[in-house]
């Protein structure tokens, strides 16, 4: 198996209501903030459109290799935006992260 590349995804649904200033601004800080750091690439946010669960957005980024995914994991912007915004705003999530075979 090849650890090379990482696709991290995090499907969440916010506490904030559906179309609300809250949920925007969430949605825009994330991608600003997240996308900032250096070794973070393709970052996208999406809408989830499927009826088969009840997540209502996620964001997808990509890394070169392990170690570009951990310094993410430590970087001071990912681990105020979780502690500050993550932690308080969203209500369930679920992290998939894969790497090509």
């Amino acid at each position: 198996m090849s650890t090379s590349w990482i696709q991290h995804s995090v499907i969440f649904t916010l506490k904030h209501e559906e179309g609300s200033e809250q949920e925007r601004k969430f949605l825009e800080d994330g991608k600003a903030i997240l996308s900032s750091i250096p070794v973070v690439s393709q970052f996208r946010v999406f809408r989830q459109v499927s009826p088969k669960n009840d997540y209502k957005f996620g964001f997808s980024m990509e890394f070169s290799d392990q170690a570009a995914y951990e310094a993410y994991n430590a970087h001071p912007l990912h681990v105020s935006f979780v502690a500050e915004r993550w932690e308080k705003e969203v209500e369930a999530f679920l992290e998939i992260d894969y790497s090509e075979i």
